[in-house]
């Protein structure tokens, strides 16, 4: 990132991860589903927060947010969901949320929830449940070409972005990957990279969006060895994006 701010991921439940931004002194947070990890990592560095950040409602993701604010007096934005009560701020696409100095852009990316949003700023993107490194998230909510178009929208950011997902699926959406895309070169060597990560307990993530495009077949649902081997595996229902897409999210959600 260009400004001062630093992010760390804090780990919470078996394999989420609530991200905390800060400059050294103030902090925000994104997606905290459980108070105490956050407060454990604030006393740790002794960090005022200032800011809550929600992408969407499942509980995994806001299940501290109450308590963080009752104690701590920080501001919360969301999505506009008033099933979500403590939100101060509710974004919808193209609204801008300034937090520690930084500028994020929310978009809209709904598919895996209704209410999902993203949050894109200064070379970085908190993308919750929607793209996973590897992967994206089940369509609970919406509907297969609602996800593939909220995915298209983080697939048109930079290259370089940096892409902040909230689980550590990585090494089982590459399991996949590997069985969805077989003579993608650059997916082994993401599998052996990945792997070597996590036999030292160190996350996968951020991946880059660029790394996405390689190796993601979520996001590669227009690349002919995707195709070709979806149709050849007899998972393929039509012939154009949002079929391949589903095929593949179907296969996955059985894999």
């Amino acid at each position: 990132m260009s400004t001062t701010l630093t992010v760390e991921p804090i780990n919470a439940f078996q394999d989420n991860y609530i991200w905390l931004l800060h400059n050294g002194e103030q902090a925000a947070v994104v997606d905290p589903g459980d108070a105490a990890p956050v407060q454990a990592a604030l006393a740790q560095r002794s960090l005022e927060l200032t800011d809550i950040l929600i992408t969407h409602h499942h509980f995994d993701h806001t299940g501290g947010v109450e308590t963080l604010k009752s104690t701590l007096g920080c501001r919360v934005s969301g999505p506009i969901n008033p099933k979500i009560d403590p939100i101060d701020n509710r974004l919808a696409e193209g609204d801008t949320l300034t937090v520690l100095g930084t500028d994020f852009s929310v978009i809209e990316v709904p598919g895996h929830t209704l209410d999902h949003i993203a949050f894109v700023g200064d070379g970085i993107v908190f993308c919750g449940d929607t793209l996973f490194a590897g992967g994206c998230g089940r369509v609970f909510e919406g509907t297969f070409p609602m996800m593939r178009s909220s995915l298209g929208k983080l697939r048109d950011l930079p290259a370089d972005t940096l892409v902040y997902c909230a689980h550590e699926y990585t090494l089982a959406n590459l399991r996949f990957a590997a069985a969805a895309d077989p003579n993608n070169a650059q997916l082994k060597a993401r599998i052996a990279y990945c792997e070597g990560l996590r036999d030292q307990d160190k996350p996968t993530v951020p991946s880059r969006i660029a790394d996405e495009l390689e190796t993601n077949p979520f996001l590669r649902w227009d690349a002919p060895g995707v195709i070709s081997n979806l149709s050849a595996k007899e998972k393929l229902s039509g012939s154009d994006s949002d079929d391949v897409f589903a095929g593949l999210r179907q296969w996955k959600d059985t894999f």
